[in-house]
């Protein structure tokens, strides 16, 4: 696969790749299910653009995770008329906050390293998305 050329909508592959991580309006995921769909040959968008569905679906899975288990703290600690295991509906959600800083992060890192057209694998997610995205 190459690493240059015309992405999808026409745009360098660079700035394809970058805009695949931009989180406005959910243009993020119109440009990565573009990319993956019309560009074929692409490796640094094609890459960018699984990574990017990657942090976007990580990100979504956790709050849905957090949300349901503050929920439960809650219900638990409400049947049981003890208000003091409320505080642990607290450190859920700031392990929660922690993650989706890392996770917010890596978007900026990744997305400034796609629009100088290089490669940078996550720890985790960057070996996936270099295996999706052949």
């Amino acid at each position: 696969m190459q690493n240059s050329g015309k992405s999808a909508f026409g745009l360098d592959a660079n700035v394809a790749a970058g805009l695949a991580y931009i989180p406005v309006c959910f243009v993020h995921l119109v440009v990565a299910i573009a990319i993956l769909i019309t560009d074929k040959t692409n490796k640094l968008a094609r890459f960018h653009a699984v990574q990017s569905l990657i942090l976007t679906v990580l990100m979504i899975a956790s709050y849905i995770v957090t949300f349901i288990l503050v929920m439960i703290i809650m219900v638990v600690a409400g049947a049981m008329n003890m208000p003091g295991l409320m505080f642990v509906s607290f450190l859920v959600y700031a392990v929660f906050f922690i993650l989706v800083i890392g996770l917010f992060v890596m978007l900026v890192i990744s997305c400034i390293k796609a629009f100088q057209g290089q490669i940078f694998k996550i720890p985790v997610i960057g070996g996936m998305a270099d295996k999706w995205s052949n």
